[in-house]
This record gives structure tokens, C-alpha cells and sequence, in this order.
């Protein structure tokens, strides 16, 4: 054992006079069966070299015996695992460097053994290279561990900016051309890019409103999700179109949909988040609490406008009502789909009767009652529009 520690000093010592050398000739191995470094713009002198002479030297020292109790062996391949996680340096390349540079340290140590020293060390060698790989594997384990940890700290550095910038566009201040630019360069999505906006309200007690909606849309159009305190919100960005894609991200969430959902008419540009964010929560708010439905704003307008208003809701439904919303129930109820059939029929009693079951004359005789309940003419354009707007208007059929 003492004869294979006194050569893996000696041949260590004599490799270490030729360091300068060693690193070039492992930056060079590194550069020929790698382009990454290149394309990432890492310096080659002043960092690929550098850091493989600092590795050379630290890994020479500490297997001749030589590193200062006081050193940290592993510091160095910490720093680089952490410095090449920052540069972008996939995590396979660094480790491919790793295995060069025991490939390189191992081929001269048999070289130096038989040109230095007349082969007297061979006998040795088949015990050093165990000790060189065990190194070299402990320091490839320091490495990963400290570069996911540091591409764990990048992420959430990076989902933090991403978090600020999407609630400073939320907030309104899309208005500020430096808060779109740099929510344009985290986000990864031009400054004046038709979006789309989705929003899920997030109901307490209840499970996730919208699962795996980046899924959901793939292969129809990009998107970003971020969740809030109450609400799911997703920045759509179609490639082309966004009201041509419109129907297809509707139809895609709504196979994923467990509660209500609101998706805001195109907008242009990153600048207008805020609006679109606001049409898409009022939609939303249309839907029956709980249902598992989406719609777009242009589809609820009536009773958009009337959610927007909720305190008018029920004067709405009195005035255009009037004392048909103080009959028994079951009567008020028959009234109250005759009305939505005939609407729904453009005032067609005929097509309304066959949509009920009943005889024509029956439909006539209902309507009849109607208008002498609420005051208010089918055959009058504003009347008929407050009825259906009384009948968008969220309220308790029992009022």
C-alpha cells in the first residue's frame, strides 16, 4: 500500500510541471466534442480553461497528497457545478467534461511512468487508477448535487420574476413601457402579441377548477398559468389568430373543466393583460357557481353587463316582472318558460308551442297573462329586451 501512495505522489508531482499543458489539451478534447460552450457564450480562455486547470491542479494535488488540511477539496467542483448551472451548461456536458479529464489524467500518468520513470511504477498502476475514479466519481457527485441545487434556485428566481412581472400586468401597469419589456423578456412572449386571457376561479374547500391546462392547450397554442389566492389565471398566445383560435382553446379547456371558466376576447399586446383579465373574470362570473363549463365574454354579454351591476339585479327582475313574481311557484314558473320559449323562438308562438308540448292557443293565452302581470308588450322592442335581460339576471326564481 505504501509503494502505490509513494507513486501516485511521484507521478502525481511530475504531472503537476506539466499542468499548463494538461489543460490545454483537455480544453481542446472538451471544445472538439462540444459546441455548447461556444453557442452559451462561455469564455473559452478566460473560463473553460481556466476552470479545467483549476480542476487539473486540485484533483493532482489532493490525489499526490499535498492539499493543506485547512482546503476544502470539494470547493472548487461545488463553484464550478453552481457556475455552469447560471451559464445554461447542460448538466450532461459538465459531467462528460469530468470523465475527459480522469480519461486525460489517467493516459498520462501510464505516459509519465514509462517515460519518466523507465516503467519502475507500473506494477503500481492498476491500484492508482482505483483511487483516481474514486475521487473523480466522489467530486462528480459533489457536482450534481451542487448544480441542481443551484438550477432549484434559478427556477424559483426565475418563477418569482415571472410571478412579480404577471401581477404588475394584472395590477395595470402594462402602461409602463420598461415593466413590458421585461415582462416580454420573462415571459418569453413578444411586447404586442394578440393574447388571449383565461380565468378559473379557485373556490375554497373545492379541488383545482381547470387541471393541467398548459396540457390541455398543447398543440393549439402556447400558454402561461399562474395561480393566485382565488383564481387561476392563463396568458394564451396563439400563433396566428387568437380569434380564429378562440373556439379551439374554448373547446379544450372546456374537456378539462371542473368549475367555471372565463376566456376574454383577443387583445393586443402584453400592455392590455389587465384588460383582458378582467373581461375573462367577468365571464367567469356568468357561470353558475360549481359548474364545469367555459364560456367567452362575447357569448355572456347580457349577463356580463349584469353581473357587473349586481344590485340591480333585483330591480331589474321587479321592474320588467312585476307582479308575475309574486304568483304561486309552479305558476310563475309555467309563465316564466313560456316567455323564454317564445324569445328564444324570436316571438314565434307557434315554434314556442311545439319547444313546450302544448297547442298554440295555449302559448297565446299564457302570453296574454304576461303582459298583464308585468305591463310589458312582446311586440314592443324595449320590453322585449328588459324581459330578457330579466331573465339573464341572476336572482332566485322564488323572489
Amino acid at each position: 500500500m505504501a509503494v502505490t501512495a509513494d507513486t501516485l505522489t511521484v507521478l502525481c508531482r511530475a504531472l503537476l510541471t506539466d499542468v499548463d499543458d494538461l489543460a490545454d489539451c483537455l480544453t481542446g478534447r472538451i471544445l472538439e466534442g462540444e459546441d455548447v460552450y461556444d453557442v452559451l457564450g462561455v469564455p473559452v480562455d478566460d473560463d473553460l480553461r481556466a476552470t479545467c486547470r483549476a480542476s487539473l491542479e486540485r484533483l493532482l494535488t489532493q490525489l499526490a497528497g499535498d492539499l493543506p488540511a485547512d482546503v476544502d477539496a470539494a470547493a472548487l467542483t461545488v463553484d464550478t457545478g453552481r457556475r455552469r448551472a447560471r451559464q445554461g451548461v447542460p448538466l450532461e456536458v459538465v459531467l462528460r467534461a469530468y470523465r475527459q479529464c480522469g480519461r486525460l489524467v489517467w493516459e498520462r500518468m501510464r505516459e509519465v511512468a514509462r517515460t519518466r520513470f523507465d516503467g519502475v511504477h507500473d506494477a503500481a498502476l492498476p491500484a492508482i487508477a482505483d483511487d483516481v475514479w474514486r475521487i473523480l466519481d466522489a467530486s462528480s457527485d459533489r457536482l450534481v448535487d451542487a448544480y441542481r441545487r443551484e438550477e432549484a434556485r434559478l427556477r424559483g428566481l426565475e418563477l418569482g420574476r415571472r410571478w412579480a412581472v404577471l401581477e404588475g400586468l394584472l395590477a395595470g401597469r402594462g402602461h409602463e413601457p420598461a415593466v413590458v419589456r421585461d415582462a416580454a423578456r420573462l415571459l418569453d412572449v413578444p411586447e404586442d402579441a394578440e393574447l388571449l386571457c383565461v380565468v378559473a376561479p379557485i373556490a375554497e374547500g373545492e379541488d383545482d377548477p381547470l387541471p393541467s391546462p398548459a396540457d390541455a392547450l398543447a398543440g393549439i397554442a402556447p400558454s402561461l398559468w399562474h395561480a393566485r389566492s382565488a383564481e387561476l389565471v392563463g396568458v394564451v398566445v396563439p400563433a396566428e389568430d387568437a380569434a380564429a383560435a378562440l373556439p379551439a382553446v374554448s373547446e379544450a379547456l372546456r374537456r378539462r373543466a371542473c368549475g367555471p371558466v372565463g376566456v376574454s376576447p383577443p387583445v393586443a399586446g402584453l400592455g392590455r393583460l389587465d384588460l383582458a383579465h378582467r373581461w375573462a373574470r367577468l365571464a367567469a362570473r356568468t357561470l353558475p357557481a360549481g359548474a364545469g363549463a367555459v364560456t367567452g365574454l362575447d357569448e355572456r354579454l347580457p349577463e356580463a353587463l349584469l353581473a357587473e351591476a349586481p344590485d340591480l339585479a333585483p330591480r331589474l327582475r321587479r321592474a320588467a316582472l312585476g307582479d308575475l313574481l309574486d304568483l304561486p311557484t309552479r305558476e310563475r314558473a309555467t309563465l316564466l318558460d313560456t316567455l323564454r320559449a317564445v324569445l328564444d323562438a324570436d316571438g314565434s308562438p307557434s315554434r314556442a308551442a311545439g319547444v313546450l308540448y302544448c297547442h298554440r292557443n295555449t302559448v297565446m293565452y299564457r302570453l296574454a297573462r304576461l303582459e298583464t302581470l308585468t305591463g310589458r308588450r312582446l311586440t314592443d322592442a324595449r320590453d322585449r329586451l328588459l324581459l330578457g335581460l330579466a331573465l339573464a339576471a341572476p336572482g332566485d326564481e322564488e323572489d
